[in-house]
């Protein structure tokens, strides 16, 4: 009996052993394997040293090991590089590492960033069409959609090839999504919203929603309608619970590659330009208009009715108040925003107040 025990357990793992190798190989053939010269060709970088060394990911200097690409952009952080177990750099044309093989770049970082979308493609949020989805019948869904676990899309929604809803996603009627687009979990889209082609949405994203519009009268706050849309265009990211308002008889618009960071609110009619970025807790308010590659920084508030040139610059907590103009490639920070300079010249006077208090009151004091 024992023997048979015995037998019966080595059957067991012989199979376990022999379905996990069939695993193994067959993850091992379905990668592929990159080398140093295949991502100087994807980058078209100069390549100095070993173009058959493997590389399979991407770190920082310190936690990188033999196969993983580094970069350094500055010859301040060549020791750090020298020190890494990595054996590939990118790197600009003007330093050098000995020892290393080196890919030779202008802009270092961004052919990183290039690299690691080339080396590690995101991994899918959905695959297939989850039996617990709720799609409706008069719903278009081109080929290679996939929706994840109690996602729910409603009537005539349409949606592109290759798109991801990840679970639990709601899709109001009338929506339109592009190909390639990413819904993380949890984001909505209320009614006839449209996104384009690759739109990034994270997790608790709520995209549509009335914006804040009352008119004040007879003693109350009377709703004003909101009957628009909100339309964005291709390769936008909008950050985790980060909220944008439908228009009120218009439309908020994002136009392409304008990069949300989290908690970003957008009021109805707003809009803003190509390239844009905008970082966290930051508001707009309704009917401001944001240029294009302009950069406003962490919790910035923007009032009603602003314009935003492009290429200005908005420090962290400035202020902008109701209807301002900020100019053109002008950098403005405080409350209320003011050119930089300007700025910098009034803080340095606030910051000596205390000083300035106490010579007034030793003054004060010799008077007669």
């Amino acid at each position: 009996m024992f023997f048979f025990c015995l037998l019966s357990v080595f059957i067991r793992v012989h199979l376990w052993f022999h379905k996990a190798f069939e695993l193994l190989s067959r993850e091992a053939s379905m990668t592929t394997h990159k080398t140093a010269r295949d991502l100087s060709q994807f980058l078209a970088a100069q390549l100095d040293g070993d173009p058959s060394l493997p590389i399979s990911g991407l770190a920082s200097p310190e936690s990188a090991g033999h196969a993983d690409l580094i970069y350094v952009d500055s010859s301040r952080h060549l020791d750090r590089a020298a020190a890494s177990a990595a054996r590939c750099v990118l790197l600009p044309p003007d330093l050098s590492l000995p020892g290393k093989t080196l890919l030779r770049s202008p802009q270092p970082k961004l052919a990183f960033a290039k690299a690691a979308a080339w080396l590690l493609p995101a991994a899918p949020i959905a695959t297939g069409i989850h039996p617990t989805a709720v799609i409706s019948p008069t719903a278009r869904l081109a080929s290679g959609v996939a929706v994840g676990p109690y996602a729910v899309i409603e009537d005539d929604v349409s949606i592109a090839e290759g798109t991801q809803i990840a679970a639990f996603c709601f899709l109001g009627r009338g929506s339109r999504l592009g190909a390639h687009c990413r819904l993380y979990p949890r984001v909505t889209l209320y009614a006839g919203v449209r996104l384009g082609n690759r739109v990034l949405v994270h997790s608790g994203a709520v995209i549509g929603s009335d914006g804040f519009g009352y008119v004040t009268g007879e003693g109350k706050h009377l709703k004003f309608p909101q009957l628009g849309s909100v339309e964005i265009a291709d390769d936008v990211e909008i950050g985790a619970n980060s909220t944008l308002d439908r228009g009120s008889l218009s439309t908020t618009r994002l136009d392409s590659g304008v990069k949300l960071d989290n908690l970003v609110h957008v009021a109805h009619n707003v809009r803003i330009g190509a390239n844009t970025l905008i970082a966290a807790q930051t508001g707009i308010s309704g009917s401001s208009v944001i240029g294009n590659n302009v950069v406003i920084g962490g919790q910035v508030g923007i009032a009603d009715h602003c314009t935003l040139e492009d290429a200005c610059v908005a420090g962290a907590q400035a202020g902008i108040p109701t209807g301002k103009t900020i100019r053109s490639g002008q950098v403005v920070w405080g409350t209320p925003a003011r050119p930089l300079d300007k700025f910098k010249e009034a803080y340095a006077w606030f910051a000596r107040l205390p000083e300035l208090a106490a010579r007034l009151r030793a003054i004060e004091q010799k008077l007669p």
